[in-house]
């Protein structure tokens, strides 16, 4: 599966890159039909601790799966978006064989 990383208000590092990239191709297990994903990371400006907002959409063929995390770091982020995809995609694949 191809995955887009975009970020926004800051530069990557290829060790992230890599993490994240690892971590969406683990979804394949989940779902057949899993087209691409796009992943958005942006840096809000603010005094607050969890100011790293994590989007991941997955595109499914009839719909696109978005999931939006805010976190301390984005590997933490990426890790509840997964998650919470898998659980999504698993609910969708039950509901095909229904």
């Amino acid at each position: 599966m191809k995955v887009s990383v975009q970020s926004v208000n800051f530069n990557i590092d290829d060790d992230l890159v890599k993490f994240i990239e690892r971590k969406v191709n683990t979804l394949d297990k989940f779902h057949d039909q899993l087209l691409g994903s796009e992943v958005f990371l942006k840096v809000q400006n603010s005094s607050e601790k969890e100011n790293k907002y994590t989007e991941i959409k997955i595109n499914v063929p009839g719909n696109d799966i978005i999931v939006k995390k805010q976190s301390k770091k984005f590997e933490e982020g990426v890790n509840m978006c997964v998650d919470s995809l898998k659980r999504q995609l698993v609910k969708r694949k039950e509901k095909l064989r229904a």
